[in-house]
Formats: structure tokens, C-alpha cells, sequence
């Protein structure tokens, strides 16, 4: 049985923290979460440049902004049409609430923000698990490609059979003394693991 609690302290230990989620801003936090969908972030760089100029990252200045202005905006990312629809999606539930974050926080359970933010088009398991762990700050295990390829690198089972659902499940039942930051922390490092991991198989096949 893997100590992943341990392993998250050996990780910390070795690559020290890496102060997720790369964002001046809750709205630049989750605004990228959606455009970094099937990119790198050097494109979302891009994409959040033409933002920030364009309406400084307010959400009411960029659901203002009409279709082609949008999609013209977020090009460098990739799949611009269909993040420019997920991203109005997103800003509008925002908007619904009156943008308060806080009061959203102090109604919601983390199932029902999970189960509200699955319901909007173009957000994932993946998506919504990032957005309640950096933008409600909520103890949750993100299960990207990268964490369940550590799972598999370290318990030896074959990637293809590991889900997103079996491994969040599996982690967040054994990840029980972490707090919140620590799940942040732990994401980040299993991020940065993965991407070391993956490129020394490269090197190697």
C-alpha cells in the first residue's frame, strides 16, 4: 500500500512548494483553468495577455464582449470557439451570484458547487476539481493525466485501467490529514512529477 501522504511530504521535501495556482486573480485563476484545456500554458500566457488588455480580466467587461470579440481574444489557446462558450458559461453562473465568491463559498456544499459547475458546458470532472480546490479553496485531489500516471508508476497498475473517478476516490480517501493548501501544493508537485517522469520515458523508449 502506497503512503501518499508521504509521498506529497517527500515530493514537498525535494522540489519545495510551488505556489499554484499561477494567477494575479481569482477571475485570471479560473479563466485559465478553462482555457488551458488541451494546451500548454505558454499559450494561455497569450491568450490572457489579449484579455488583460482587452478588458482587464473583469468578467462583466468580457461576457461585453461579443462572440467574434471573445473567440478573436482567446485564439492562441486553441479550440477558442468552443472555450469562448464554456468560458461565458462559466462567468454567467458567476454572475448569477453577483460574483460573490464568498457568499457562494458559505451556501454551497462542495457536492452541490461540484455538481452546479459539471452542469455548465465545457467543464469537466478535471476543470470543476480545480476550480474548488484554488477558487473555493476546497479539499479536493484533482485526478489529471499526470496524478493518475503517478499512481501508476508507483502501484505498477497499468494507466489505461486507472480512472479519474477511481483514483480522485482512492486519494481523497487516503489523503485525510492534508489541508487544503496541501492538496494545492500536492497537485502542483504531482504536475511538475509528471512532466519529469514523462520526459525521462521519452529519453529512455
Amino acid at each position: 500500500m502506497i503512503d501518499y501522504t508521504a509521498l506529497y511530504h517527500q515530493l514537498l521535501a525535494q522540489h519545495g512548494p510551488q505556489h499554484w495556482w499561477p494567477a494575479d486573480s481569482v477571475w485570471e485563476m479560473m479563466i485559465g483553468a478553462i482555457l488551458v484545456q488541451n494546451t500548454n500554458w505558454r499559450n494561455v500566457d497569450y491568450s490572457l495577455a489579449n484579455l488583460k488588455r482587452a478588458t482587464d480580466l473583469q468578467p462583466a467587461r468580457i461576457l461585453a464582449l461579443s462572440a467574434d470579440q471573445l473567440m478573436t481574444l482567446i485564439r492562441p489557446s486553441g479550440f477558442y470557439r468552443h472555450k469562448s462558450q464554456a468560458l461565458v458559461a462559466l462567468l454567467n453562473f458567476f454572475k448569477t451570484h453577483d460574483y460573490q465568491i464568498s457568499q457562494m463559498d458559505a451556501t454551497y456544499s462542495t457536492l452541490e458547487l461540484r455538481t452546479l459547475l459539471l452542469a455548465l458546458p465545457g467543464v469537466g470532472p478535471e476543470t470543476a476539481d480545480v476550480l474548488l480546490l484554488y477558487v473555493f479553496n476546497r479539499p479536493v485531489f484533482v485526478a489529471d493525466t499526470y496524478a493518475r500516471r503517478l499512481v501508476s508508476h508507483y502501484e505498477q497498475r497499468p494507466l489505461k485501467n486507472l480512472t479519474y473517478a477511481g483514483v480522485k476516490k482512492q486519494l481523497e480517501a487516503t489523503l485525510t490529514t492534508l489541508t487544503v493548501q496541501d492538496f494545492q501544493e500536492f497537485h502542483a508537485l504531482i504536475d511538475e512529477f509528471g512532466s519529469e517522469l514523462l520526459e525521462t520515458n521519452q529519453k529512455g523508449s
